[in-house]
């Protein structure tokens, strides 16, 4: 009996087999495919820890939040978002269009330079205006010089600290991702349709009106989202300007009301409005193979100008740099140059360098070796499982810091005192709080938040990489992983640099998740600044926010002379 039963089932197998056609191949669980997982994992975790800490907190505290939080916050937030986005769109889509259309002296120069605004973080742009617009400070004196006042209560200027004053702080600080996605559109768009609209009789406005502005919606839809992604992350420059956004009440409720119930209701929120922003983005992409079929026709030629017309075309690209760059750094250089022959180089800076330079490249070192797996897991796998698991993985940049901040104190201090109690339960050894008390609570953070930028330059850089070198590869014997060390590793360099550049900055960059995360009496950079701007003495943080503003310098080069190259 048991030798036919087993004949049968034999037999169904075979029929079920039959019709069903091939028989499947067995799932296979790689090694880069099980790290993918892992990332993945890692990246859902805030997010659904913030969800069960949401849900933690009682009615009474959520009826609070709604009524006495919430409502101010997102208006706020929303009027920022807006007034921010419409300045960062005009600035950055008329100066992608002036240096691409137009030719005029200075219009190479142009074409770095308005990058540069990226190097300079939004809380330092903002501490920077406020010490020069304040009623004592340079710009108000010379007005009121000029107008023959002698004090500040004969005459100043309307404070900063205000909406209007966040808003143009943050336009003229990230306009540089509209320029960015923007002008690489227009680098692409045909010559024969603007030259038709202008056999037509269309002028110039015309053209760019009715013509190019429309192709270019979806570029310019991208690089507003994420600007305003950046804006939403923003904490150190809404608080110094006053603006009280969702962001600075997530870090108040938590830190200085010491409620984290309330703080992850808050970041629900926040996360509804990241959500709604990542539609935007995937909703102007929708034609993007549209945008796309006209890459291989011939690109427009610029127009020539000459005399006052090209003067003013250079006046008006470098208006935004002066703003946004030029200003700001000139006064941390004078600032940190008086600081430093006052006082020198101060223990506390030394250390707070140290810090940052530490984290940060422990932090890139990590970033990059995961961006690595996922790419290549990417690359060589092609289930849904994987698929899923690397796009998981890289939407940690959409949270803001302080999300994640909430996100990840939760479970990590649930390993610290799990761990902690094992080890003197068993050992009678304390081992305190190892992931917070070591600074790995934050590396987490940054590990989370720029995964997309390691993965995505790393995975552009394979884009370039031919699939038939694989296969060479795999002919001649080599398994997956040797493949990658002679063949992916050698020709990928440039983009593991590359990106491992770009994290490192934005490392360095990073105030929210550092502010929630870092150690007890362990500051870097971006802490000292916010730290002394919080307490008024701007003149003490000159030096600091000098440095990160030089070193953000690096990717902003970098970006440069990729778009050289490219275009």
């Amino acid at each position: 009996m048991p030798a036919q039963a087993a004949n049968w089932e034999d037999r169904i197998g075979e029929t079920s087999r039959a019709r069903s056609g091939p028989a499947r191949r067995p799932f296979r669980l790689t090694a880069w495919q099980a790290v993918a997982y892992l990332v993945a994992a890692l990246v859902i975790l805030p997010i659904l820890t913030i969800a069960g800490t949401a849900a933690g907190g009682d009615g009474e505290l959520w009826s609070h939040v709604l009524a006495n939080v919430l409502p101010q916050a997102t208006k706020n937030t929303a009027l920022l978002l807006i007034g921010a986005g419409c300045i960062a769109a005009v600035v950055g889509t008329g100066t992608a269009w002036l240096v691409s259309a137009y030719d005029f002296r200075g219009r190479g120069v142009l074409e770095w330079a308005l990058l540069l605004p990226l190097a300079v973080p939004t809380y330092i742009m903002a501490y920077a205006y406020l010490d020069v617009l304040s009623p004592l400070g340079p710009v108000q004196g010379v007005i009121r010089a000029m107008l023959g006042y002698d004090s500040p209560r004969d005459f100043r200027l309307p404070d900063l600290r205000s909406m209007w004053g966040a808003i143009m702080v943050f336009g003229l600080v990230l306009y540089p991702y509209v320029y960015l996605t923007t002008r690489a559109m227009f680098l692409t768009q045909a010559a024969n349709q603007i030259e038709v609209a202008r056999t037509l009789g269309a002028g110039p406005f015309s053209v760019f009106w009715r013509v190019v502005l429309p192709l270019a919606r979806p570029a310019i839809a991208v690089g507003t989202s994420l600007a305003l992604m950046e804006a939403l992350n923003d904490v150190g420059a809404a608080q110094f300007l006053g603006v009280r956004t969702l962001t600075a009440s997530v870090y108040t409720t938590w830190i200085i009301r010491s409620d984290l119930p309330g703080a992850a209701q808050i970041a629900i929120a926040m996360l509804i409005v990241v959500v709604a922003l990542i539609s935007l983005e995937r909703w102007a992409r929708r034609k993007q193979s549209f945008a796309a079929g006209v890459q291989r026709a011939r690109p427009m030629q610029p127009q020539r100008l000459t005399g006052v017309k090209s003067g003013l075309a250079f006046a008006l690209g470098a208006l935004p740099v002066l703003i946004g760059f030029v200003g700001p750094g000139l006064y941390l250089l004078v600032e940190a140059i008086e600081r430093i022959e006052f006082a020198g180089f101060s223990g506390a800076l030394i250390s707070a360098t140290l810090n940052t330079v530490a984290y940060s490249a422990i932090a890139t070192i990590l970033v990059v070796a995961l961006g690595f797996v996922l790419a290549y897991a990417a690359r060589i796998g092609s289930g849904r499982l994987t698929t899923a698991s690397t796009r998981l993985a890289v939407l940690g940049y959409a949270m803001p810091g302080t999300v994640l901040g909430i996100g990840i104190l939760v479970p990590v201090a649930f390993f610290d005192r799990t761990l902690d109690a094992t080890m003197q339960a068993w050992f009678g050894y304390s081992t305190g709080l190892l992931l917070l008390g070591s600074g790995a609570a934050m590396i987490y953070a940054y590990s989370v938040r720029f995964m997309a930028i390691s993965a995505g330059g790393i995975e552009a850089g394979f884009s370039r990489i031919p699939l038939a070198y694989d296969h060479a590869a795999r002919t001649l014997g080599q398994t997956a992983t040797g493949t990658m060390l002679r063949v992916h590793l050698p020709l990928s360099k440039r983009a593991l640099v590359a990106a491992g550049l770009l994290v490192f900055v934005d490392c360095m960059k990073e105030l929210p998740a550092t502010l929630l995360l870092r150690p007890l009496n362990v500051e870097t950079l971006s802490t000292m600044l916010y730290g002394e701007a919080v307490r008024g003495t701007y003149e003490n943080a000159a030096v600091a926010a000098l440095i990160i503003v030089a070193i953000g310098m690096l990717p902003v080069v970098l970006l440069a002379r990729t778009g050289r190259m490219e275009s």
